[in-house]
């Protein structure tokens, strides 16, 4: 007889308590909508207020329960503040989704600041470590969970133009490797999903009016469009869910054939 369970049903995360960062916006918001649908309570963590805000009143409209947490995630300091502010209101944590970042400022390698080099880091990869340290601190403690982490398919290929984003998120992948392979004994699962180019206003931001630079990004994609925040959370909550039980230390590619080669 086949299974007639839907996905609602086979991904419940009812009693669980999922964290999102960067969720006022694009992918994050996504994913925090996403996971409150499926029985979440969930923690928006941002650093503009007022996009987290509304995350939070979109998902308390549809009935479900969240929490704002204002946070800058280069801080190591206000990730803490992060965690313990999640523990504090809803008494756990158990799945993460790391996915602020900074998509960088489009130019040559060699017109390449140091100061723009050190905020995409910072922002990117930096945030991604101190994010995951102290999720794992609790997790460790609470006896397992499961995290997610944003690259981008600029941590399989170079991204030219790009430099600062193609290292970061090649450092994001590996971070996630060592940490999933040094956990999988203590019951956390660690893993990435890793978009193509999505409609998301980071996105737009980046491309501006420059139609070139438009269709050079267009021209990655052999569907022929962009992907939509959407498609990426439910990559995200899969893996976070008990569905992927057995899933760790994953670089999942979602970008409608991109980078398979």
């Amino acid at each position: 007889m086949a299974d007639t369970k839907s996905r609602d049903q086979v991904q419940d995360f009812a009693g669980k308590v999922a964290l999102v960062t960067g969720a006022g916006s694009g992918i994050g918001r996504a994913a925090a909508e996403l996971f409150a649908a499926r029985g979440a309570k969930v923690v928006v963590a941002e650093m503009r207020p007022g996009a987290g805000r509304e995350t939070v009143a979109r998902i308390a409209s549809a009935g479900g329960d969240a929490l704002f947490v204002e946070t800058d995630v280069t801080q190591e300091s206000a990730v803490k503040n992060m965690i313990e502010a999640t523990i504090a209101h809803f008494g756990r944590l158990d799945c993460a989704f790391n996915n602020a970042g900074y998509g960088g400022t489009y130019m040559p390698f060699w017109e390449l600041t140091a100061e723009e080099w050190d905020h995409t880091i910072d922002t990117t990869l930096k945030s991604a470590f101190l994010c995951m340290k102290h999720e794992i601190i609790h997790m460790l403690s609470a006896g397992g969970g499961a995290i997610v982490n944003t690259a981008s398919g600029a941590g399989f290929i170079a991204s030219p133009g790009m430099p600062a984003y193609t290292a970061a998120k090649h450092g994001v992948l590996g971070l996630m490797k060592v940490a999933a392979k040094e956990l999988a004994g203590h019951n956390i699962r660690v893993n990435a999903i890793c978009p193509g180019i999505t409609d998301t206003p980071m996105m737009r931001a980046f491309i501006g009016n420059d139609a070139a630079l438009e269709k050079l990004m267009m021209d990655t994609s052999p569907m022929g469009r962009m992907g939509r925040p959407e498609e990426m959370a439910e990559a995200a909550v899969w893996l976070c869910s008990d569905s992927a039980s057995f899933v760790s230390g994953e670089s999942m590619l979602v970008d409608g054939a991109s980078v398979c080669r």
